[in-house]
Formats: C-alpha cells, structure tokens, sequence
C-alpha cells in the first residue's frame, strides 16, 4: 500500500492544485492546430492554419490578422491540456496516497496509476 500523505504533503498538493485551477479559470480564446508562416512566394497562401477533423487533416488560408489571432488561442490550447494533465495526475497522486485502498499482491506502477 503506498505510503500515506502527511499534512504538510496535503498542504503543499492542495496549493498545487488550486495554481492549476487559477491557470484554467482565465485561458482567454482556445482552439485546436497548428498556423504556420509559409512566407511570401511558397507558391500558396502564406498564413495557414491545419487541424484534424474526423482523422482527415483541413487547412484553411488566414490572413496575417487571423493568423496572429489563432495562433495565440492554439497558445492557450496548449497551455490549458497541460495543465489539466497535470492537475490529473496530481488528483490520481492523491487519491492513491491518502484514500485507502483494496489490498493487493502486487504494487501499483505508476504507469498503471496514471502518474507517469
């Protein structure tokens, strides 16, 4: 059985989590892909963003504006799933260290617990 969280651990985990939480109340407008700046002359448009839709990549020609915009939303995407990886593995974090659990024969990995 894993080792149980003191206090102070408690403490120190809930912090964490509530500066994940604080990332995921304002993340401003998201969205999913990837722009790029092809450059004048790459024989196409020259701002293009590029995402998947029912396993079949799109790309759609932007402006410079669009481009600038979308490209900081795809920024807060990004920023976003991190944080709410990481505030997964933290929340599996705890509940494996201080919800008892069913005993076993085997420990559990991390891997299999989600924490890798």
């Amino acid at each position: 059985m894993p080792k149980l969280l003191d206090d102070e651990q408690r403490a120190q985990w809930r912090e964490h989590c509530a500066r994940l939480q604080a990332c995921l109340r304002q993340p401003g407008w998201i969205s999913e892909g990837y722009v790029q700046n092809r450059g004048p002359g790459a024989g196409g448009p020259c701002y293009q963003w590029t995402r998947k839709v029912k396993g079949r990549t799109v790309s759609v020609a932007l402006s410079q504006e669009q481009y600038e915009w979308l490209a900081a939303a795809i920024a807060n995407w990004r920023t976003v799933q991190a944080s709410l990886k990481t505030l997964q593995c933290l929340s599996r974090a705890v509940l494996f260290s201080s919800v008892p659990g069913t005993r076993r024969r085997k420990r559990l990995s991390k891997k299999t617990m989600g924490l890798t």
